[in-house]
């Protein structure tokens, strides 16, 4: 891979981490700690909105974020041409 190829991957690579990373800040840490009392006047089927996303929504959250992350590291890797097969 080109010099100059490989800064693209890499800065595309931290592109999608730290997006990543912004999505599981605002789940786990916002949506389940900091904003529990204010989610928590919503209800949906019967359970508290704050109190779903601090005991189940970041996980499946977590769940997502896992397939998204290999997903688009897939198409990145084939992309830039580093892909296995």
């Amino acid at each position: 891979m080109a010099s100059n190829n490989a800064q693209d991957y890499w800065k595309a690579n931290l592109r999608l981490v730290l997006g990543c990373l912004v999505v599981w800040f605002v789940v786990s840490y916002l949506f389940g700690i900091l904003l529990v009392d204010v989610l928590n006047t919503i209800n949906i089927g019967g359970y508290k909105l704050g109190f779903w996303f601090a005991q189940q929504g970041s996980i499946y959250t977590f769940v997502v974020l896992t397939f998204f992350y290999a997903s688009r590291m897939n198409k990145l890797d084939r992309e830039f041409d580093v892909h296995e097969d």
